[in-house]
């Protein structure tokens, strides 16, 4: 693929859920402090803060936006003694009761109403699992480019977003080989009343079969975005799923504006979402920017790849694999072929100095076996 002027723009965002704890590093009790405000919002509970970025046009660009996120939240938190639990597995807690369901009223009580939901489907704790989702877009330029027979500009831009869907479905296991960081977890996590910590088996735990799953497999048509959001709302009208927001699968495809099934059927892709990043506890703001960079460089790398067909059995696949790679002693045919991608893409980057840089980062983690998982696993909680 020719690299035009375009080919690295886009636009970037962050999200990043973390809990509030008190003084005591126990999980606040008190209201969140933020009012409506779009950038510091809540998720599943009361004490579990959102930060979103605004969609910047480069990752420097996001995370400086973060930082000021950060330190806004954090000046306002010290004026009641507490603080952010930057890691993605929770401090220890009593029992569910210390998990208030975030209390949306008024015109935001149905964001309650699902949240209810979710806790009698999984129960509350493995909502206080937290992370950050990395948000991009390609330049419009970049898609016009690529439209060379001249097709309906709506139309090849969900179809370039749905064939990178695929692709990142089924390399998703890569990113968290190499950006897991979470293997230590307080025993409460298994049982009330529990405490001490204890090394889990998983690198990441809320990407292992402990983590962020449905119930079942929900299976996808990917052959159009009108086939893709009407197997989701298949699984809505047949109850299996409350809502799209409830498809717990690590990419997503989203629209601009209201994030809606609807909206997204109507209105075509925006951005991809990939939501299976660790808060880092070893970088500032809990993300490393060449974690990013990275992943910026793995979608760019893989929408040169050829087009495939996501069967259900590749879909199945695709998850085991990113089950497998959350294990803290990973395959090692998972470790092999994340070097065989890796050097693929000192190829296709190979005119490009900045990129290896990121790519040999990264590359170290796995030729030196010794992941960042395994790595951080000094670190004390």
């Amino acid at each position: 693929m020719t690299k035009s002027k375009y080919y690295y723009s886009g636009k970037f965002g962050l999200e990043r859920e973390t809990l509030r704890v008190d003084s005591h590093g126990r999980l606040a009790q008190t209201p969140h402090p933020f009012g409506h405000d779009e950038h510091i919002t809540r998720d599943f509970c009361e004490n579990q803060i959102e930060l979103v970025t605004p969609a910047c046009h480069s990752i420097d660009e996001a995370v400086e936006a973060l930082a000021a996120l950060d330190r806004r939240a954090r000046a306002e938190l010290e004026k009641t003694g507490e603080s952010i639990w930057l890691y993605s597995n929770p401090p220890h807690f009593d029992s569910e009761d210390d998990i208030p369901i975030a209390d949306f009223t008024g015109d935001h009580s149905s964001k309650r109403a699902y949240r209810e939901v979710l806790e009698q489907k999984y129960g509350k704790k493995l909502m206080l699992f937290s992370g950050i989702h990395f948000n991009f877009s390609f330049a419009e330029e970049f898609l016009n480019e690529l439209n060379t027979e001249n097709e309906d500009p709506h139309s090849f831009r969900d179809s370039i977003y749905l064939r990178l869907y695929k692709q990142l479905m089924a390399h998703s296991w890569l990113l968290v080989l190499l950006t897991a960081s979470s293997p230590y977890y307080d025993a409460s996590l298994d049982k009330d009343g529990e405490s001490g910590i204890i090394m889990s088996e998983y690198s990441s735990m809320r990407n292992s079969r402990r983590g962020y799953w449905n119930k079942f497999l929900p299976i996808l048509d990917h052959r159009s975005l009108k086939t893709f959001t009407g197997s989701i709302k298949k699984h809505i009208v047949t109850g299996s799923l409350y809502s799209a927001s409830e498809l717990y699968l690590p990419i997503r495809l989203k629209p601009k504006g209201v994030n809606s099934l609807e909206n997204l059927a109507s209105n075509g892709v925006d951005h991809i979402e990939l939501r299976m990043f660790d808060i880092n506890p070893s970088a500032p703001y809990g993300i490393d920017r060449r974690d990013l960079e990275f992943a910026h460089l793995l979608m760019l790398y893989l929408l040169s790849q050829p087009d495939f067909e996501l069967t259900p059995e590749l879909q199945e696949k695709a998850v085991r694999d990113h089950k497998d790679a959350a294990l803290l002693e990973a395959d090692t045919k998972l470790l092999e072929r994340g070097i065989v991608i890796i050097e693929e893409m000192e190829d296709h980057f190979s005119d490009n100095e900045n990129a290896l840089e990121i790519i040999a980062f990264e590359k170290n983690k796995l030729t030196s076996n010794a992941c960042f998982s395994k790595s951080i696993m000094n670190c004390t909680l």
